[in-house]
């Protein structure tokens, strides 16, 4: 167990890790109120999509010019701007929703609030990572953990948010939610971190993203790992979206059956955290991705096609473990090959990849959804998922080519492990 959870000797992680346990609990629930509370007041697959992009556009305009401000500032004290202004708008949300005063305009507005928001939070967290965790051996556990955290609160929250859905409507949801920011918040003031780094102001913003741009277009492994993060995020992940519509119309169901379905895909990633927790080096990572890759189009596939709740609730498992494990494995990958003055800007670019591409594929999810119904649409993003795992497995020799002495400068890997063929992605 000592090997799954090493990185928690770290103090200042393991405190983040528990603040950042509860309010992703909140988020879930959230995630959940809000699609449910969508498709109530609309009944609107194409809707669905809109609030999607909304909430997500702003991380694709915004994340680039994101990811230099967090290689300048200082990440902790940005975290905590953004954890507190995320609780201010699921308060707002929330006393809207109760009041009954809640319509699709503020909905749009408030997502994409907090879609500015998380422009900034995403890339600090992730690179924020290496700080709280002194050990570098230990980052990989820590990516992993930080995975396993959110799909474990993806098997908790959607569940609540089910139930609480069911008896006192989505304003509670909201204002849970709320609360469970003050967690993450005193987590992170709570932290002993070194001075704080004074801002950088070396180069002018436009042309420091000129380096980061040029560093990933000019790296192969990262440039390949992103681009097909960002086909799956793009045409495969709007299957999320697309559940309300899915557990009303394909299985008769209300919020409780939307809570069991994500759950199922969440008790899958959970799995796939773990998973990648327990290995102890990222050497094969690669590999790993692209055959996760595979798995989570396959299972796609299969659940557009069923039409039984318990089929759906066997097939979901793996979709999430594929999806969850490609996310990771791809943000290890990048998190061992990128040097550290230019950290922010490749998770910057990691986070447009993830989140940021999702926007087109909500809404191109909508708009297909309305036309050829949400069963068509998912199995299609399955295909491309597909397509796209195949493709990385092709790329794998050339690359292994390339990260091998990136990984032997590091440390990663021996110089006899190389001699005698061994495998880095």
């Amino acid at each position: 167990m000592s090997r799954l959870t090493r990185a928690l000797r770290h103090r200042n992680y393991r405190l983040f890790f528990s603040g950042q346990s509860v309010s992703l609990v909140g988020t879930w629930i959230t995630r959940v109120a809000t699609s449910w509370l969508v498709y109530r007041l609309t009944g609107s697959e194409l809707l669905l999509g809109v609030v999607g992009f909304c909430g997500q556009i702003p991380t694709m305009l915004l994340a680039p010019f994101a990811g230099v401000l967090v290689d300048r500032w200082d990440r902790h004290r940005l975290l905590v701007l953004t954890q507190a202004a995320s609780m201010l708008q699921s308060f707002v949300l929330a006393v809207l929703t109760l009041r009954h005063e809640i319509t699709v305009p503020w909905l749009l507005g408030l997502q994409i609030v907090q879609g500015v928001i998380n422009a900034f939070d995403t890339p600090a967290r992730q690179a924020f990572v290496v700080e709280m965790v002194e050990d570098r051996a230990d980052l990989a556990n820590a990516i992993a953990l930080n995975s396993s955290m959110v799909n474990g609160s993806r098997i908790i929250g959607p569940s609540i948010g089910g139930l609480l859905i069911a008896a006192v409507g989505e304003g509670w949801c909201f204002l849970a939610d709320a609360v469970s920011y003050l967690f993450v918040i005193a987590s992170l003031l709570m932290m002993r971190l070194p001075s704080a780094r004074s801002a950088r102001v070396e180069a002018r913003v436009l042309e420091e993203l000129r380096v980061g741009y040029r560093y990933v277009r000019e790296s192969a492994p990262i440039r390949t790992a992103l681009v097909v993060l960002a086909i799956v995020s793009t045409m495969a992940m709007p299957y999320t979206v697309l559940m309300p519509a899915y557990a009303a119309e394909v299985l008769h169901g209300g919020p409780n059956t939307l809570g069991l379905l994500m759950t199922a895909s969440g008790v899958g990633a959970l799995g796939g955290g773990l998973y990648l927790a327990s290995r102890q080096s990222v050497v094969g990572l690669g590999r790993v991705a692209a055959y996760s890759t595979l798995i989570f189009g396959a299972g796609l596939v299969a659940f557009a096609f069923t039409t039984s709740l318990w089929v759906a609730l066997a097939v979901l498992p793996f979709v999430g473990a594929g999806f969850m494990v490609e996310m990771a494995a791809t943000n290890t990958v990048l998190q061992t090959l990128v040097t550290d003055d230019l950290r922010g800007r490749v998770m910057a670019f990691y986070t447009m990849a993830f989140f940021g591409t999702a926007p087109l594929g909500s809404l191109l999810a909508g708009l297909a959804a309305d036309r050829i119904g949400a069963r068509w649409t998912i199995a299609a993003g399955g295909v491309i998922s597909v397509a796209a795992g195949f493709w990385l497995v092709s790329r794998l020799p050339a690359l292994r080519a390339i990260v091998r002495p990136i990984y032997i400068e590091r440390g990663i890997l021996p110089v006899p492990a190389v001699d005698s063929g061994t495998k880095t992605l």
